[in-house]
This record gives structure tokens, sequence and C-alpha cells, in this order.
């Protein structure tokens, strides 16, 4: 039976597909919004502690793990429950972990609550909300991503000045109990997530010199869904893999950093976490951006993101220039941008590379190896910061691996083009026309 608004034989691109966005939006900013801004934490916790830079990045580096682990789980889940229930399962489990990371038991539990019991919570309630929006739309799929994306920056900018003002009123024990109340929000809005019934559409006419790989994602047959781990044969989806584990490296480094780096220079806290707040500003108007330029198609996604991506890297080598607040505000914004940029366009591009039919299961695989990098940037940053004194280094560290990353994009987005250009071949071969056949 087919959802209302539903399209015959696709997706609705639109009706209630706007309150998924919606609900999306919300579920950003209550999961990768609190987790961007869960640096104002890092020196209050390691001086709690009286422990290392690297011995408290392990904190963030466990949940970031967690959260990439969770991936396939989480796909695994939606395809044989809904996305509504494995939405809400994350928020009670991402509302338990900061809840009892509040008790303040010790550093250990520190790993266990906030860690472990957070990063599934946020892996749970992200990847369903990003699975269904692009579920629910074809032709808008790149803006609606970007809009549903956006939550992570609106709330981090939020976020920033009211977390700091609950670590000065209620310490920042207080402040965790807080955020996890609020994350309870995450299930209402899975509650609001209508699975979306259908089967795989043909959006290409049939053509028999189509590669096999088409011809399987636009089989009209039902199919019971499973994950799919024959994916990992693709040497696209590989070298995809490879572009994920050393973005993810360099990802998550400058939203830790940024504060204590600008606290380092003397700023007082308040204008230090300002900094996180234009971050966000700009990484909002980055993805709004970028998800209009996709959905123009003047080039191809993975063009697009090799080039936001290297100069994103390029901008992080030169962050350590700012040595006073207007210039770091400056760089910032411009990796902000350049962030939001490469967000809107990551995830969707992996349709590009295995089809809208085996999404699910290429996100969780993307996810899942992912974590590699999660897990080894922020304690590699952090021992670089303890071994030369100077927060300078984890910026160049996070330069060099998003460029690095660059390059893996570049052959991807060959290898689909080879794989796309036969079936244009095919196709003017039929038609017996010349136009647009080299």
């Amino acid at each position: 039976m087919q959802s209302p608004g539903m399209k015959a034989g696709g997706p609705p691109d639109g009706g209630y597909g706007w309150v998924v966005v919606t609900s999306a939006f919300f579920i950003m900013g209550l999961t990768t919004g609190v987790l961007k801004n869960f640096g104002l934490f890092f020196l209050e916790i390691q001086n709690h502690f009286g422990v290392l830079t690297s011995t408290t990045s392990w904190v963030t580096s466990t949940m970031i793990v967690m959260f990439h682990l969770g991936a396939p789980v989480a796909s695994v889940l939606s395809m044989h429950c809904t996305q509504r229930a494995v939405i809400m399962t994350g928020g009670l489990l991402s509302a338990s972990g900061m809840i009892l990371a509040s008790l303040d038991l010790s550093l250990p539990w520190m790993y266990l609550s906030i860690g472990v019991l957070q990063g599934l919570g946020l892996s749970f309630s992200w990847l369903p909300a990003n699975s269904i929006v692009s579920h629910y739309f074809l032709k808008w799929r790149p803006i609606a991503y970007a809009i549903a994306s956006s939550g992570e920056c609106v709330f981090a900018m939020v976020f920033s000045p009211f977390f700091q003002w609950l670590i000065e009123v209620y310490t920042w024990q207080g402040a965790l109990l807080v955020i996890g109340s609020l994350q309870l929000n995450l299930c209402v809005c899975g509650a609001l997530m209508r699975p979306l019934e259908s089967k795989p559409h043909n959006h290409t006419k049939p053509n028999k010199d189509d590669h096999q790989d088409s011809k399987a994602d636009d089989d009209p047959t039902p199919k019971k869904l499973s994950f799919q781990w024959t994916l990992l044969r693709k040497p696209e989806l590989l070298l995809y893999i490879l572009f994920a584990i050393f973005a993810a490296a360099g990802f998550f480094i400058p939203p830790l950093f940024v504060v204590p780096y600008a606290t380092s220079l003397g700023l007082k806290n308040y204008w230090a976490a300002s900094i996180l707040s234009v971050l966000a500003l700009a990484d909002l108007l980055g993805r709004l951006a970028c998800g209009w330029l996709a959905n123009l198609r003047l080039v191809r996604n993975l063009q697009l993101l090799t080039m936001v991506v290297t100069m994103l890297g390029v901008v992080l080598l030169l962050l350590p220039i700012g040595k006073d607040y207007s210039v770091l505000l400056v760089f910032s914004s411009l990796y902000g941008f350049l962030f939001g940029c490469v967000v809107a366009i990551h995830v969707t591009s992996i349709v590009d590379i295995v089809g809208l039919e085996r999404f699910d299961s290429g996100l969780g695989l993307f996810m899942l190896f992912r974590s590699i990098g999660g897990f080894i940037g922020p304690p590699a940053a952090g021992w670089l910061v303890d071994l030369d004194k100077d927060f300078g280094a984890c910026f160049y560290l996070s330069g060099l691996v998003l460029i690095l990353s660059g390059v893996f994009v570049v052959l991807v987005d060959r290898l689909v083009e080879r794989k796309v250009k036969p079936s244009y071949s095919g196709l003017c071969l039929q038609d017996g026309s010349e136009a647009g056949c080299s």
C-alpha cells in the first residue's frame, strides 16, 4: 500500500516529504549539532580529571567511532523495522548517554556513556533520517538534503553560546544533564517519519547496452531488502570509502580544537565560543549554496566535491596564521562555508556510485569505514599538540589529509564516467544520431 502523496512508481518529491525534511532538520541539530559543540566541554573535562589533551580526546574519538560503527547496524534495522523505530531508539540511547555522563563517576565512565551510548544514539538517529529524505525525493534531492542537513548548522549556532552559559551556571555535569533532556525530542522527530513503501522505479528507458549494475538498479521487480556487503566489490565505492577515511580524519579535528586554540591565544570564553557560532552560520550558507548549485547540475557532484574538499584543506593549512580574533574569524568562516559545501553533497554522491536502491547499504558501508578516520584523527591531533605545544599542528594535519582525500574523489569520478559513457554511446547508435556522441 502506498503512502499518501506517493507518486505512482517513484518518490513523492514533495507533499509529506517536506514534513520528513523538517523532522530531519531537527534530528541533525540534536545529533551532529551537539557533536560539533562538544569541544566546549573539552577543557572542562581535561581540567576536572587532570589528564593530557590526547587522553581527553579519546572521549570524543570514541563517540565518533561508535557513531560510524553503528551505521551498518542502523541500516539493517531500518530495512527490517522502520526508520521511525530506529530513530526513536537512537533518541533514547543519546539521552541516556548524556544523562549517565552527568553523574561524573570517572573518565572510563565518560568513554562508556558519552563515547558508546551517545555515539550509537547519534548513529541510530542520524543515518535513518538521511536515508528517508533521500527516498522521499528525486528531482529535489540535493536541495532537500541541504535543507535537512542545515539543521546541524542552525542548532550548532544556537548551542554554542547556550552550552557555554549552561557550563557556567550549572557546571559541565549539569549542562550534560540538560542536553540529554533535549535529546529526548529525537523520539518526537522519529515519530513523524512516516515509512515510505515503494518498489524500485525505472527512471530511464531500458537499454540492452546498459551496464549490468544499471539494470539491477532499474529492475521493477519488488525485492526483499537486505544489507548488500557485495558492494565492496565495486572499485569506485572502495575508492570513495578511502576518501571517507581520510576526510573523516580531518573533519572532526577543527571543531574540537578551534576553541582551545582560541583560548590559548588569550581570548575569553564567550569570544572563543562565538567562533563556533560564526562557523556554524557559514556552514549553513555553504550547505544551502552548494545544494542549490548541485541541483542546477552544471557540473557533476563528484567534480564539485573534489573542488570544495581541496579548497577546504588549503584553508585549514592557512588557519594557524590567525593570531587575533578577526583573522581567526575570517579563516573559520571560510572553513565553515567550505565544510558545509562538502557535507551538502558527499552523502548524496553515494547515489551516483551505487544507485538509489542500494543507497542504504552504501551509506552504511561508507559510515562504517569512515569510523577509522574519525577514530584516529582527534587523538593523532591531540598527540601532536602535546608534542609540539602548539595547536597549529592539528590544523596542518587536518588540511593535509583533506587535500589527500580529494585525490580519491577524482579517481571515483573517472571510474563512474567510464561506466556511463558506454551507455550513452549505445543510445546514440540506436537513435541513429551522432549528436552528443564522441
